[in-house]
């Protein structure tokens, strides 16, 4: 009796480890959940510059092969109101295919350190509106190292990789670092509110364009459902006057099943 009691309390100790906070808002996680897995999200941005205001909103459907593997797919939609002489419109943007491998992990009592190799390939399906990420209607691809720890008290997230873009200028080296801090201790069911502080760094090595943006963001998970808020905004924005960002927001949900 007594060993059973130990073997389900470390299966609970293990899940709830998994569970001590949900996905990153505006950067990514090593983490991934069991194989055979599919999740559908999306995560609504509203960005807004000096050039204009733009409104993406993905839909994001990602599936798991196997336990170290995902692949997964974005339909977006924008809308776009420009400030200058340009029209404004809207329709589909690039759609993005993603593709992650977790090449190392190392598990403790509670804690848990992983690596993933990241690939996202962009296609020119967008109308070529020159906004980095969301519509430029040219081919791009991108590729990463993604490195997390996960711990019941907090998470680090980081993300190093390079985007290229063939026939365009927006290649760029890319840098995000996340804090992940849980404010309700770990429970089965599932329920979660976590505090995200995320910072990307971007060099667009052929426009010598730099920005480093911080988000600050809130989530709120039950069970397999989970709900984003967060706000990014410049701390160093060194680019073309004009083009320059005042804010983002994003709103988004994820379902697991």
């Amino acid at each position: 009796m007594k060993s059973y009691i130990l073997t389900m309390a470390i299966a609970l100790l293990a899940l709830l480890k998994l569970q001590a906070q949900g996905p990153p808002i505006t950067a990514d996680k090593p983490i991934m959940l069991g194989g055979g897995s599919f999740t559908a999200k999306t995560l609504t941005e509203i960005r807004k510059t000096e050039r204009g205001t733009f409104t993406y909103v993905p839909l994001m459907l990602h599936y798991l092969p196997t336990a170290n593997s995902l692949v997964a797919v974005h339909l977006p939609y924008i809308s776009y109101s420009f400030n200058t002489n340009e029209e404004d419109g809207s329709g589909l943007a690039d759609i993005k295919v993603m593709g992650k491998y977790q090449f190392f992990r190392k598990d403790g009592t509670g804690k848990t350190f992983r690596m993933v190799a990241k690939t996202l390939q962009t296609l020119p399906t967008g109308e070529a509106l020159d906004v980095m990420e969301l519509s430029t209607g040219k081919y791009q691809g991108y590729y990463g190292l993604v490195a997390g720890y996960e711990s019941l008290k907090y998470g680090i997230s980081n993300e190093l990789g390079y985007n290229w873009m063939p026939d365009g200028t927006l290649d760029e080296f890319r840098y995000k670092l996340g804090f992940g801090l849980p404010l309700l201790k770990p429970q089965y069911p599932n329920k979660q509110l976590n505090l995200y502080f995320e910072y990307t760094n971007s060099w667009l090595t052929e426009r010598d364009w730099y920005q480093l943006l911080y988000a600050q963001g809130i989530q709120y998970a039950r069970k397999n459902v989970t709900f984003d808020l967060a706000v990014q905004v410049p701390l160093v924005n060194d680019v073309d006057e004009g083009r320059r960002l005042k804010y983002s927001l994003f709103l988004g949900t994820r379902y697991t099943f």
